[in-house]
């Protein structure tokens, strides 16, 4: 998880680029921590993803096999 400080200076940088722009230094500040941010997004959705089931209408377990192999995986782990 990101801490609050990461965020705000996320937050920052991207009203100062909207505003005046910014330095080199700032836009590779400002890439790393969206792509730590993204990774972040991307690790909490899979492991959503691990405990999730998907039932029909009528009671039967239609979970999508790529999920299924997810959590297969896991329970590996």
């Amino acid at each position: 998880m990101l801490t609050k400080e990461k965020l705000e200076r996320i937050n920052i940088l991207a009203k100062k680029a909207k505003e005046e722009g910014l330095s080199d230094k700032e836009k590779k500040e400002q890439k790393q921590l969206r792509e730590e941010y993204l990774n972040n997004v991307r690790s909490s959705f899979k492991n959503q993803f691990k405990t999730m089931t998907v039932i029909d209408p009528a009671g039967n377990d239609v979970t999508p096999q790529k999920v299924r192999d997810l959590q297969k995986r896991n329970k590996m782990h």
